[in-house]
């Protein structure tokens, strides 16, 4: 497997673990969705809100750069601000998960060493493409592991997110790979 491959099925694990948080979620009130928890962000809304923003905001860069628009700055501002029902989330962090599959679909190894000559407002530099993969892909998995503890303590059970990768456990996938319109060879193939 190559670099490029790998950040293919780590795009479309970002947007499988989202699914089966968003689907467990669905079954929550309103008040257990925006009730304070203990964690980073003091609730499952600002927790996902945070979540969509970043994947927003790197997306437009890594987008922006893609293209040869270097001048794009992500914007954070929004984290926080705008708090979302789940229903309204849902499709953005959705088209969100596709878009991230669809830019990791058109990176070659040899385009993820090169500089990303976007920053922030803040002037951060993010070093090359794979940097910033690496880091959006941390980044995801750290608060939708604070996700996941927060849910624990609902009545809705957390759900299984930790085994996409093995081979052995394509059947209990399956179904979620179904619903998003996937197959198991979409997983694993190389990009373009």
């Amino acid at each position: 497997m190559n670099l490029n491959q790998h950040f293919l099925s780590m795009a479309y694990n970002n947007a499988w673990a989202n699914h089966r948080l968003l689907k467990a979620c669905a079954s929550l009130s309103q008040d257990d969705y925006i009730a304070p928890r203990c964690s980073f962000f003091p609730s499952l809304r600002e927790t996902f809100q945070h979540l969509l923003v970043v994947d927003q905001s790197y997306l437009s860069l890594l987008e922006h750069d893609l293209v040869g628009k270097f001048d794009f700055r992500p914007d954070f501002s929004a984290d926080g601000t705008e708090l979302i029902t789940l229903a309204q989330l849902d499709p953005l962090l959705r088209e969100a998960g596709e878009r991230l599959i669809a830019y990791c679909r058109q990176c070659r190894d040899d385009m993820l060493g090169l500089p990303l000559l976007g920053g922030n407002a803040q002037g951060l530099r993010y070093g090359n493409r794979a940097r910033l993969l690496a880091h959006l892909f941390q980044h995801q998995i750290h608060h939708r592991g604070q996700i996941h503890a927060m849910l624990a303590g609902t009545r809705v059970a957390p759900p299984q997110l930790d085994d996409f990768f093995r081979a052995d456990d394509e059947a209990a996938r399956a179904g979620d790979l179904a619903e998003l319109g996937w197959c198991e060879a979409d997983l694993w193939s190389v990009p373009r």
